[in-house]
């Protein structure tokens, strides 16, 4: 008895992997959604959409749908992924925040990360900006690091939100620079920057797509980016780590499917994917956004994904950021 058990179960999971590996060879299905947890024209959609339409190119006969499901910090398009059917008939493009920061922001997610939700490649990275009133007189980190210093407390940043990557970017810069500015948010980066243009805040690290036209106008000063490195898009501009501020703020993107979704059907999607986001035609619309393509592992992506909960744990907990 005990060896017929053995004989059904190892029957089960030859079974398994056949449709493991079928459901690879056979993607993509007729149709498949790609879920934005973000509105239509925030940069996660135009990647997306970017991404649907090379892959429709491949794939004639296959539809590829883009579903924006925003709200609640990207939660909800993010959980419509983790909960829908692991046969690759879902997936889904995610940022830093539903994946990394908001574990660290909400006493609890309707989803979790690690398990929910599998991690297919990160798609493009992108720079943010520090940017500042011209009026403000500063033309370096260091100009902009000694006026704070001389009246903390007095000046204000923008962000798009509390909990955000722009408001955790500047709250960085003050931690590691010894200086206090005070967070005003805003509901996106074209208010944000508004009111940077105005004055009603003085500064703001905002994506480079929304900072420089505006740079370009004279009607904002751009001071440094916030990647680990150079942007090939904005040479001349050092990097916060250049201007001696030790703070890294990596505006990334990547595809996630559901929990559990077979490992080759995941190399399948991971392969199309990041075949995809390379290729010339892609990697060229994504210059215009100031955004580079990435398509690494899934191991590699997941590895990012961490080190962006450890880095920003530390500054979420010393400025005592809170949700309202």
């Amino acid at each position: 008895m005990k060896k017929l058990v053995f004989l059904f179960g190892l029957f089960l999971g030859a079974l398994s992997a056949t449709a493991a590996s079928a459901a690879a060879q056979d993607w993509p299905a007729k149709t498949v959604k790609i879920i934005v947890p973000f509105g239509a024209g925030s940069t996660p959609d135009i990647v997306a959409r970017l991404i649907a339409d090379s892959l429709q190119q491949k794939y004639p006969a296959s539809a590829f749908v883009v579903e924006n499901k925003p709200g609640a910090s990207g939660n909800i398009g993010t959980d419509a992924v983790a909960k829908a059917d692991p046969d690759g008939t879902t997936i889904g493009v995610s940022i830093g925040g539903p994946l990394a920061i908001n574990t660290l922001l909400f006493p609890s997610l309707p989803y979790d990360p690690k398990t929910d939700i599998v991690v297919v490649t990160q798609l493009v990275t992108m720079p943010s900006v520090l940017a500042v009133n011209p009026g403000l007189g500063v033309n370096s980190v260091a100009d902009l690091v000694a006026l704070l210093k001389r009246e903390p407390g007095k000046y204000d940043f923008g962000s798009i939100g509390n909990g955000s990557l722009s408001h955790l970017s500047m709250e960085a810069i003050a931690l590691k620079s010894g200086t206090q500015i005070v967070h005003v948010p805003f509901t996106g980066s074209p208010q944000a920057m508004t009111a940077v243009i105005r004055g009603d805040v003085q500064m703001a690290c905002l994506p480079a797509a929304s900072v420089v036209a505006l740079a370009k106008d004279g009607k904002v000063k751009m001071l440094a980016v916030s990647l680990a490195k150079r942007s090939p898009f904005l040479p001349d501009l050092p990097t916060l780590k250049e201007s001696g501020i030790d703070v890294e703020a990596d505006t990334w993107m990547g595809l996630i499917a559901p929990g559990k979704t077979p490992p080759d059907l995941v190399a399948k999607i991971n392969k199309d994917v990041a075949e995809a986001i390379r290729s010339p035609a892609v990697r060229d619309k994504l210059a215009l956004q100031f955004m580079e393509p990435v398509g690494n592992s899934p191991a590699q992506f997941r590895a990012v994904i961490d080190a962006e909960v450890a880095r920003w744990a530390p500054v979420i907990k010393a400025a005592d950021v809170k949700l309202n």
